[in-house]
């Protein structure tokens, strides 16, 4: 019987998948995408900066370069590239997204056998606590955490051209750490906004939405959003909040966004991923895994989601595409 050498390359291809990943989170604890572009283009200088052994970083960039991370060669001079300026240090990096993915969701992930079998969460094997309590214990993990959500925001530019929300009073369940409720805000300057998170969430965005929009067009309000949400909004968002929550929990949220809208014209937005069990594309089946692996939670199916929000008395209207595989539903209150 003859191999199936593509196959073979195939399942090789899946299967270091782990590998790659680890070689990249390495090269960002490294700094090394700093390192380059601040000219630093050979191995011994990098090594120098970074006090790493030379051959190990010869050989890490050698396989940075291969997979398109870097360009060059320790020879000729490494060079950036669109994926290491990706990782550069600043505002829209996804250099915490690597790091938090590197290691506390790598080490959840090592448990993955265990989840997909019982159900529950890889992290609260290794860490002994569920994700959403170790970030309240661990304020650097929170801070990582709320900066990959705002670094993974691809599609948050673009919430503003589905949604007019003009002269609307915007609140934000689940906010993290402002940077879509500032996106919003900017794109309609005679709107205003509440940012409605976790106490332990709200520093960061209190910090940022004062930098961005200033304190009299946005409020941050600490509290929980399974015991209520703050009242009189025009428009309410739950932008990638509800994976982590069983169907009780999320009707319940639906039914507090609902009973405190301001009016009939009142409207809910759902931002989120969206999974087909019929031609599954893979970022969405994807990011459902990784909610079990991490949090013990899923991704749900568009019918699964409607049959939730009629039980809370709310209806699609429309939906909208957005960027990296993001859907936005646009939601009303059922008025008979």
């Amino acid at each position: 019987m003859t191999a199936d050498v593509q196959a073979t390359r195939d399942v090789v291809d899946i299967i270091t998948g782990g590998w790659r990943a680890q070689a990249l989170y390495t090269a960002v604890k490294l700094g090394l995408p700093d390192q380059v572009e601040a000219g630093r283009d050979n191995d011994a200088e990098l090594a120098k900066a970074t006090g790493a052994s030379e051959q190990g970083v010869h050989r890490l960039m050698r396989l940075l370069v291969a997979l398109g991370v870097f360009g060059g060669s320790n020879s000729t001079g490494y060079r950036g590239t669109r994926v290491s300026a990706a990782l550069l240090d600043g505002p829209q990096s996804l250099r915490d997204m690597c790091l938090l993915y590197g290691e506390e969701f790598y080490s959840a992930w090592d448990h993955a056998h265990h989840a997909i079998s019982t159900g529950s969460s890889g992290f609260e094997v290794a860490y002994g606590q569920s994700l959403y309590d170790y970030l309240g214990d661990h304020a650097a993990t929170a801070r990582r955490f709320q900066l990959t959500m705002n670094a993974a925001s691809m599609f948050f530019h673009q919430v503003p051209e589905v949604y007019d929300f003009t002269g609307k009073k915007v609140v934000d369940v689940g906010g993290g750490g402002g940077n879509l409720l500032a996106t919003i805000l900017a794109a309609a300057p005679d709107a205003t906004g509440t940012l409605f998170d976790r106490d332990h969430m709200t520093p960061k965005a209190r910090e940022y939405l004062s930098a961005t929009v200033g304190p009299d067009r946005a409020e941050v309000v600490g509290g929980d959003m399974f015991e209520g949400v703050p009242e009189g909004g025009d428009v309410y968002i739950l932008s990638r909040v509800l994976a982590g929550h069983d169907d009780e929990d999320v009707v319940g949220v639906f039914e507090h966004c609902r009973r405190a809208m301001a009016g009939p014209s009142s409207r809910l937005l759902i931002l989120d991923r969206f999974v087909e069990d019929e031609n599954p594309t893979v970022l969405p089946a994807l990011w459902d895994l990784h909610l079990l692996v991490t949090t013990g939670g899923e991704h749900r199916t568009l019918d699964r989601i409607t049959r939730l929000l009629d039980r809370a008395g709310l209806s699609v209207e429309r939906t909208a595409d957005l960027p990296m595989e993001t859907t936005a539903l646009i939601v009303a209150p059922r008025t008979s």
